[in-house]
């Protein structure tokens, strides 16, 4: 475990809790785990029966069939937000965010976005969750294909995008595991295992801070290397001993602890040697729960839920594992915490095979046997109007009541066949809203209308600041450079701004006199102005900003890939992967192959023998890329290799001896294939090109021997009446039989 300083934290804030969107009414469910992340609803009046049949006592206000899916919705100024499939099975299948009004359930609009470049399957759309600014009634949200967008939640258009597999590496595999967006002050923070460029090649859990008006990018921090998973553990932010922290779950089975505003690591335990799903939560005396249902750090225990003491004992003291309850396999639904004043404060843990554990949260002790709620459960369990409400896989709804001996079932019931839950039931304006996989239900008691959300200016939900302007220091601990990445151009020039922050992560005055430092093809001016050099090529140029005092080191940094614009022509003469491609050099490794300069594709990278790598912006469009490649020979089977452009695949497969052209690997919702034949050893030549014409893309693609002329005509042509608009190129490969050379690849408009 390593830490930075906590400088004499002593004091613990009163009300442990900043509540994430400080604007949320009591009306508002901005969030999937509610406006001050704990799964908790301020509300009364709410359902303690449910007939999914309906009828008078049914308490059904409305159900919209059209919305079914696994993400938990939210509430906000009177409109529901949730993601689900588009099309499902047709050759446009998507996925689209949907806003429903509230009160009637219609549907306002639709969102509608490809799934691309993706092992992704159809069934797990949707992993992900909206989360909503009520500030500026805009919406966040990461799609299935590491797509993150920031919607206007009255209209439903997009304002600004990031392509977070095709700019940072983000992976989306076919588990589906996808993060949900946290918002905090002026960014909106994301994270996902990511292979990246440069310093950020190997993979990592890494967690990324976009300004959330601009989509800027302010910080990103790494966890450990090289983790076991990918995982959804959203992070919890809170306030503990007077400073804003951020406490997620990682890839790496350790639970850390992030400055907010900076990126800053303050601490990190380990909680499990596999990731982490499960969102944390926090006590008002700052003990962190947390569970899940892999191997345990040490033993061969399966499963726990821990409770770690983050506040600090003394000056430099690092956070204590307080209590560990061993075999509790919570590794899907969140761990609940009630803190009451006659029943003391307790850890509902709903198991992944759907029994919910009570625990003592100061000791972990059991309070009561376990009550089994189903076969298996993924939703984390809503506690509103003093009582807990549950959603099993397979459709059975509880409604349950704390007791002094533990829990009374108020209602059991089950949905009508063939409806599961795999979101988590929320409360909003009087109404308990219920997602299935065959629509959501709005609950509310008899008689009952739902309301709508006060305006952005109604009474606000409290929360505690984070420090005392006239106590908190004003030395300036770090520099922060934003944006933190870009792509960039040869002869371009633009501003970097400088942010100054304290150790405990208050932005500070800048300090006078801060210097900067360039390395790579560009020059700087003593304002942050920078200026790329007009001949650069495929570059990484890094900004270093320094204080005037020298003495305490103070910096911050900057990197940017110069990406010039299109013909681009790479012939790795200078025996490197070009260190601007996104994805490449973990995964590659330069050679001299019979005198030629290469690039070969490695098959023994741990879990990065299937992968891809990118070259460049994602506003491309209408282009063409080639590559010469070769098989390795060697092995009995032969390996995959292929090109990506406009965010469609041209793959030359091995075993099934054909060339494909797909968008989406797991779906195929538009593919086309011939039949190829093709053998290790011999160089090949792989040409893709995309068009868009009238709102459809044409995509050609044709393979042919190295030593021949190139044919005239192509061995593939598909059209694709739901196209993808644009996107970077790049290298697609199956490395796992064989490894894979590649050689003279060009991109032309």
């Amino acid at each position: 475990m390593k830490t930075i300083d906590l400088v004499c934290l002593t004091t613990l804030v009163s009300g442990l809790f900043l509540t994430q969107i400080e604007t949320a009414t009591s009306q508002d469910w901005p969030f999937w785990r509610g406006p001050s992340q704990n799964s908790h609803a301020v509300a009364d009046g709410l359902i303690d029966s449910f007939n999914p049949k309906g009828g008078n006592d049914g308490h059904i206000v409305w159900f919209n069939p059209n919305v079914g899916g696994i993400s938990t919705p939210i509430v906000m100024n009177g409109m529901l937000f949730t993601i689900v499939r588009h099309d499902a099975g047709k050759a446009t299948e998507a996925e689209k965010v949907v806003a429903l009004d509230a009160i009637t359930g219609k549907v306002v609009w639709e969102n509608i976005y490809n799934v691309f470049l993706t092992d992704f399957p159809a069934e797990r759309i949707g992993w992900s969750n909206v989360t909503g600014d009520p500030e500026t009634n805009k919406l966040y949200v990461l799609g299935s294909c590491s797509l993150m967008q920031c919607l206007d939640a009255a209209s439903g258009k997009t304002l600004w995008a990031r392509s977070l597999s095709e700019e940072f590496g983000m992976l989306s595999t076919y588990g589906g595991r996808t993060n949900t967006p946290v918002l905090f002050e002026d960014l909106a923070i994301i994270s996902g295992v990511t292979t990246g460029w440069d310093s950020t090649a190997r993979p990592c859990h890494r967690f990324f801070a976009f300004d959330k008006h601009d989509g800027r990018l302010v910080w990103q921090t790494d966890t450990r290397p090289l983790p076991e998973d990918t995982t959804y553990s959203t992070p919890v932010i809170t306030t503990i001993a007077g400073q804003t922290v951020m406490i997620a779950g990682a890839g790496d089975g350790e639970l850390y602890a992030i400055q907010p505003r900076t990126g800053r690591v303050l601490w990190h335990h380990p909680i499990s040697r596999r990731g982490i799903n499960t969102s944390p939560t926090v006590s008002s005396s700052g003990i962190v729960f947390v569970g899940h249902s892999e191997e345990n750090p040490q033993g061969t225990a399966m499963g726990a839920v821990v409770a770690i003491d983050t506040v600090p004992s003394g000056a430099g003291s690092l956070p204590r594992e307080r209590w560990r309850a061993l075999e509790v396999m919570a590794g899907k639904a969140s761990p609940l915490l009630i803190e009451d004043e006659l029943l003391g404060s307790r850890i509902y843990a709903v198991e992944d095979s759907g029994r919910m554990r009570v625990l003592d949260a100061l000791t972990g002790e059991e309070i009561c046997p376990a009550l089994k709620l189903g076969t298996a459960m993924r939703g984390t369990p809503l506690y509103a109007d003093n009582k807990l409400y549950t959603a099993s896989l397979a459709g059975i709804v509880h409604v349950l009541q704390p007791t002094e001996g533990g829990l009374d079932v108020v209602i059991k019931t089950r949905l009508p066949g063939g409806q599961g839950v795999n979101g988590s039931m929320i409360a909003a304006g009087g109404c308990v809203f219920l997602p299935t996989t065959a629509g959501i239900y709005c609950l509310g008691t008899s008689g009952f209308q739902p309301k709508a959300s006060p305006s952005r200016d109604a009474e606000r939900v409290a929360s505690v600041p984070d420090f005392d302007l006239d106590s908190r220091t004003a030395v300036c601990d770090m520099l922060q450079l934003v944006p933190a990445e870009a792509i960039v151009s040869p002869g371009q020039q633009f501003a970097i701004e400088v942010r100054a922050f304290d150790e405990l992560g208050h932005q500070v005055d800048l300090p006078v006199g801060v210097q900067f430092q360039v390395n790579g093809p560009a020059t700087i001016d003593s304002e942050g102005v920078l200026s790329v050099n007009t001949g650069a090529m495929h570059e990484a140029i890094t900004v270093l900003a320094v204080t005037g005092d020298s003495a305490r080191g103070v910096t911050g940094s900057a990197r940017f890939r110069v990406v010039p614009p299109l013909p681009w022509s790479f012939d790795f003469s200078n025996n490197e992967v070009p260190v601007t491609w996104v994805g490449a050099r973990y995964r590659h490794e330069a050679r001299s192959v019979d005198g030629e300069a290469v690039i070969a594709k490695l098959s023994t990278i741990p879990k990065g023998t299937r992968s891809q790598a990118w070259f460049g912006p994602t506003d491309l469009s209408s282009y063409t890329i080639t590559a010469d490649v070769k098989a390795v020979e060697g092995t009995d089977k032969l390996p995959d290799i292929g090109l990506i452009g406009q965010r469609y695949v041209l793959d030359l497969m091995g075993e099934s001896q054909q060339l494909q052209v797909r968008t989406w690997a797991a779906q195929l919702r538009m593919a086309k294939s011939q039949p190829v034949s093709w053998r290790a050893g011999v160089w090949y030549t792989l040409k893709l090109q995309a068009t868009l014409t009238d709102d459809v893309a044409e995509i050609r693609g044709k393979v042919w021997p190295r030593h021949e002329a190139e044919p005239d005509d192509w061995t593939v042509v598909a059209n694709d009446a739901a196209p993808n608009h644009s996107g970077s190129p790049g290298l697609f490969g199956n490395a796992t039989n064989a490894e894979v050379l590649i050689d003279n690849v060009t991109v032309t408009r």
